[in-house]
């Protein structure tokens, strides 16, 4: 009985949904049929479930309960739980300290530029501040995408892009058009724990893939295909979150030949290329949009207030998640969020500020390694770009804990096991070098480690 809950408060059972049969779900469960009848009949008894003669059970829908994200899935400490870790990141006010955040202090990004393109809007034309945006987007902002992708060598048309309201609403409404309750979907281990948390809200099953500093173990990766027969993948190709590897030509020309041969989808989240110092392997570069959707968006660039992203894929696909953003957003992304960043991205500041925000970050990345060092706490890898760096505490400390005594301390971490699925991450963290290269980020951390040893 708790079973068969436990399926319809996740959704995995939805209202007129046909249970599984009596024979099947006591092989399932381990029991005799009997038992599975004596159930069946209780949850019958109790109007959740009713039976239909040389049919089955079928959920009534009645007296179930709100979808509560957060329930779904094992039950984690709050400390390593996504959806706590992102709450604690973005409700912290100017008094706290955010090295486990993933995005920008508010003066690195280009204010100035901004605020030139906010007043040109104000002076242009009146559809842009108060009509719904169109259902594909801006033109202005699709074409310099396009010009993007060319320059990359991918042969694109305007039907294959689609702008959505964020990044986040990208990766949801592929989820929406491509996956069922149930299906499977792999996920990098360690991966971006909003990922996880979204694929939560979808119902859907998370296998954790290693991930190494050439991009996923591609031994593991081909085993889980052959296992679990998944329906997608999602990744950080380049600058990968939260570890900043990048992955390697030949990982990606593997990862891709697997792909085919068992017919999976892969989602490949290029936000952090522009971070890049040089240009690394593409999976959408190298498939040109037959099996591969690429999202992005300006968040980490240019501003986490001004939210839009993007979507390039199959034009068939385009055209069903159009209409999906319609039922759901009723039109595309804020006009006066696009056509700011197609201003924004158009003129000459951009690259510049680009340029020096790469230099910036180099700096501070060195910067606080060299702090974190002085703590016993060692980069897994050493990006080539970026603002993450993915650490091991020294040996015998939990990240958990050290963040618990931290955030007492007004300080936020990202602790390891928040980016995985397994659990395996306990003794690392995720550090925004941006956002780290303080001494009271440095004093905190050490305080915290001296009260753990």
């Amino acid at each position: 009985m708790d079973a068969i809950r436990t399926r319809i408060a996740s959704r995995v059972l939805g209202p007129g949904d046909r249970l599984p049969s009596v024979r099947s779900f006591a092989g399932t469960m381990g029991v005799s049929p009997s038992t599975v009848v004596e159930a069946y009949d209780r949850l019958a008894a109790e109007g959740v479930i009713r039976a239909k003669r040389g049919s089955g059970f079928y959920v009534t829908g009645s007296n179930m309960p709100p979808l509560a994200i957060g329930e779904l899935g094992p039950r984690r400490d709050r400390a390593v739980d996504p959806f706590w870790v992102s709450r604690q990141s973005l409700d912290a006010d100017d008094t706290m300290a955010k090295p486990g955040c993933g995005w920008l202090p508010a003066d690195w990004m280009p204010n100035e530029a901004l605020r030139k393109g906010l007043r040109s809007l104000a002076r242009g034309q009146a559809s842009i501040l108060t009509d719904y945006g169109g259902t594909r987007g801006s033109l202005a902002l699709r074409r310099l995408l396009l010009g993007r992708f060319a320059d990359e060598g991918i042969e694109a048309g305007a039907d294959q892009l689609l702008l959505t309201g964020s990044g986040t609403q990208a990766i949801d409404l592929i989820c929406r058009f491509l996956l069922r309750p149930g299906d499977t979907v792999l996920v990098d281990d360690p991966g971006y724990f909003n990922f996880q948390a979204l694929l939560r809200a979808h119902r859907v099953e998370l296998v954790g893939v290693p991930y190494t500093q050439t991009g996923p173990d591609t031994a593991a990766f081909e085993a889980a295909l052959k296992a679990y027969k998944p329906r997608l993948y999602i990744t950080n190709s380049t600058l990968h979150n939260p570890t900043g590897a990048t992955m390697s030509p030949q990982t990606a020309h593997r990862l891709l030949n697997a792909a085919a041969a068992h017919d999976l989808i892969v989602v490949e989240d290029d936000i952090f290329t522009d971070f890049e110092p040089s240009a690394s392997a593409r999976l959408a570069v190298l498939d040109g949009f037959d099996r591969v959707i690429r999202i992005g968006s300006f968040s980490k660039t240019l501003s986490g207030s001004v939210r839009c992203g993007y979507i390039a894929a199959r034009a068939d696909w385009i055209e069903g998640l159009i209409d999906l953003q319609v039922a759901t957003s009723f039109g595309g992304p804020s006009p006066v969020a696009t056509e700011l960043i197609a201003s924004v991205l158009a003129g000459g500041s951009y690259r510049k500020h680009m340029s020096e925000l790469r230099q910036r970050l180099a700096v501070s990345m060195d910067r606080t390694a060299t702090r974190l060092d002085r703590l016993g706490i060692t980069p897994w890898t050493m990006p080539r770009g970026g603002f993450y760096l993915w650490c091991r505490l020294p040996d015998g400390l939990d990240s958990a804990d050290i963040a618990n005594r931290c955030l007492s301390k007004g300080v936020v971490l990202a602790p390891g096991n928040v980016f995985s699925v397994s659990q395996s991450a306990a003794p690392y963290l995720r550090f925004n070098v941006a956002q780290s290269d303080s001494q009271r980020v440095e004093d905190t951390l050490r305080a915290a480690i001296d009260e753990s040893g």
